[in-house]
């Protein structure tokens, strides 16, 4: 309406962990998972599962009167968006930006995947610290360890006071047995250790735990693996082998209660990290996982916001994008699931024998192993075409490609963080022409949650790979909670679907509802009373039309030339011309500033309280009527065409039964502007 070429250019990403996680509920509910599939077939599978459900959500969004270019939609496992993320990933591992390691990370032992820090959920419950003695060797005195994890006391290297710590620091540089094990510990001085923890004293299982792998680090300790990606307990566990976290638990307590060395405190209110899909609690774990080094990258974002080359609406969310960039970590790309865009490394099998694969034989037997051995007894065809996963050891030697390099090589089965593809979204939803005329984008609007999850990788990537910001503007929209405020969830069973009010109170009234009243990027409660006002308001434009429409009837209104000479003007005339005036100069400058409900208040009180309630009134007692109506039509249409971004389709329907002059339709028409 303002005279731009305004290309919105609709898009979906594949939600790799997501949709496989629901796809896999599909399957348990016909007696199956995904591993009775080889991984090619299961892939398929998923594709066709998304592919028959995934249409839903664009008819939803025309429902809702998003004017984007459908037939341009991305979505980010089309030819076009792989090649780019290939690209990409060839240029970050030849620039040094990529690298292997058995980096400490969050792992859900049920979705057989590594998790991001932003995909963990803190859940407060009230759980049971125990507090463990060991004795000082050589000496009759013992010291007590607390701990939320006695499974893992078996695979203890260290015990750590706080250097700070004086009450304690003599115990510095003793050694304590394990009970379990028996084996000597020596205890050390780290900052890991909290005085006002427990009992001040910290046991370290580096491999599994964070703040204890950092310590690791600090003072070169040993990393012992001692549960599996199954969940189960490893050798290194010794007489718990095979079992699971739980009941090593369970019988590691009970073998310390007979050895009378255990105290329970049942009552202990703590915060577990759980998974944010399955809500299983995570296994902070070594896993091997390709990485991105970001601190190359981060400098160029924070200085792209701080010289305002990109700009975030609300402002207030600027800080929390600069905090997280300071603090963010290297970022784990490699996703173990199928449903994703395969990393395009390869493995040599004759250099490689220590690869452990997990594959179907064409007997449909499940088969695992190191790939050395079972080469013996099996075609290296065969295992490709079963394959279901590949875990490579960190010092494997891989090549990076697009096509596969030679016979004797298998692919990594681990497949990009949705991230990784989705951060490159600016980079691959333009044609090469629009690329140079429209990047940087004008506005990203998304939401505020995944700030950090997208909006910093987007420009990571766009600043990385086109050494230009990806966008001028972000906007962050709001989130829309139920009538109390609440997130919505359907645990709590205060889902609301759009859909149901858009078919009772139209689509309109819904969109009014989420910007009316409501503040920039905070939260949006909607409730059936809410949409109902809206839809009142509807019905008041329509009724303000039909009230023009059946005063002029039979009657030749002249079309009001707000640059004539206002001598025919009456005083109510002339007040309301001016309060238009500022309505328009005032939303125009709201809408510059993405401040899209302060606009959609200001236009719905001046087409209810001042044209409906108080100028209508005023119109239905003049002698003049053509001056009147020829005003109330004026500024009537005027406030069409200012509510039309809000209400596309009753202002649309309104304008196409009311004379004027434009013939064109009303989202082409001219935006107004003052007089």
């Amino acid at each position: 309406m303002q005279g731009y070429g305004a290309q919105w250019i609709p898009g979906r990403d594949h939600a790799g962990f997501e949709t496989q996680f629901v796809y896999e509920k599909h399957l348990k509910k016909q007696g199956k998972s995904r591993m009775d599939f080889d991984r090619q077939t299961f892939y398929d599978n998923v594709a066709k599962f998304v592919e028959d459900n995934s249409g839903l959500i664009f008819e939803q969004f025309r429902r809702l009167g998003f004017s984007a270019d459908w037939k341009r939609s991305v979505f980010t496992l089309d030819p076009n968006v792989l090649e780019t993320v290939f690209t990409t990933f060839q240029k970050m591992e030849k620039d040094e930006l990529v690298y292997r390691s058995d980096y400490m990370v969050n792992y859900c032992t049920h979705c057989g995947t590594s998790l991001a820090e932003l995909e963990i959920n803190h859940t407060e419950r009230v759980g049971k610290l125990y507090t463990v003695e060991y004795k000082l060797v050589e000496s009759d005195e013992s010291i007590e360890v607390a701990t939320t994890r006695p499974e893992t006391i078996m695979l203890d290297t260290h015990i750590a006071v706080n250097p700070d710590d004086k009450k304690r620091a003599k115990y510095v540089g003793k050694k304590v047995v394990n009970p379990l094990t028996e084996r000597e510990m020596v205890i050390i001085a780290d900052e890991v250790a909290d005085p006002e923890f427990g009992t001040g004293f910290v046991k370290l299982t580096p491999a599994h735990d964070k703040n204890d792998y950092e310590a690791g680090k600090r003072h070169n300790l040993p990393m012992i693996v001692g549960i599996g990606l199954n969940g189960r307990m490893t050798p290194e566990a010794g007489e718990w082998e095979g079992k699971t976290v739980f009941t090593a638990r369970k019988e590691v307590v009970e073998r310390l209660m007979a050895l009378r060395v255990i105290e329970t405190d049942d009552k202990y209110e703590q915060t577990a990290a759980t998974c944010y899909k399955c809500g299983r609690d995570i296994e902070p774990m070594m896993v091997p996982n390709w990485y991105i080094k970001v601190d190359p990258l981060k400098s160029a974002v924070i200085n792209a916001v701080k010289n305002g080359e990109t700009k975030i609406y609300p402002q207030r969310f600027e800080k929390q994008l600069l905090d997280w960039m300071e603090i963010m970590h290297d970022w784990p790309i490699s996703r173990q699931v199928a449903w994703g865009i395969r990393i395009p490394a390869w493995y040599d099998t004759g250099v490689n024998k220590d690869l452990y694969v997990n594959f179907v034989s064409k007997s449909g037997k499940g088969v695992t192993g190191m790939i050395g051995e079972l080469l013996s007894e099996y075609q290296l065809k065969e295992i490709e075409k079963g394959l279901q996963a590949l875990t490579a050891p960190k010092t494997a030697k891989y090549v990076v490609a697009k096509e596969k390099p030679g016979e004797n090589y298998l692919q990594e089965t681990d497949t990009f963080d949705t991230w990784f593809s989705s951060g490159q979204w600016p980079l691959v939803t333009q044609t090469e022409e629009e690329h140079v005329a429209r990047y940087p984008t004008d506005v990203m609007a998304t939401m505020s949650d995944i700030l950090r999850f997208w909006v910093s990788r987007m420009m990571m990537f766009g600043l990385y790979i086109n050494e230009k910001t990806p966008f001028k503007n972000v906007y962050l929209w709001s989130t829309v909670t139920d009538s109390k405020g609440q997130k919505m969830s359907k645990s709590k069973g205060n889902v609301i679907n759009p859909i149901e009010l858009v078919d009772k109170y139209g689509a309109d009234a819904f969109r009014m509802s989420l910007l009316f009243g409501n503040g920039e990027g905070g939260r949006v409660p909607l409730s059936d009373d809410k949409v109902r006002a809206m839809r009142n308001f509807s019905n008041k434009l329509w009724n303000m039309a039909r009230f023009y429409l059946m005063m002029a009837d039979g009657k030749e209104i002249p079309y009001f030339d707000p640059s004539l000479p206002p001598a025919t003007l009456g005083t109510k005339d002339k007040e309301i011309l001016a309060r238009l005036d500022e309505v328009i100069a005032k939303m125009t400058k709201l809408l510059d500033k993405f401040r899209f409900s302060e606009a959609a208040d200001t236009i719905y009180h001046y087409m209810w309280d001042e044209v409906a309630s108080s100028y209508i009134e005023h119109v239905k007692g003049r002698k003049d009527q053509k001056v009147a109506l020829s005003i109330l039509r004026y500024v009537f249409l005027k406030g069409i065409m200012l509510l039309h971004p809000f209400m596309p389709f009753v202002t649309e329907a309104i304008w196409q039964e009311m004379p004027r002059k434009c013939t064109c339709n009303l989202i082409t028409s001219k935006w107004p502007g003052t007089q």
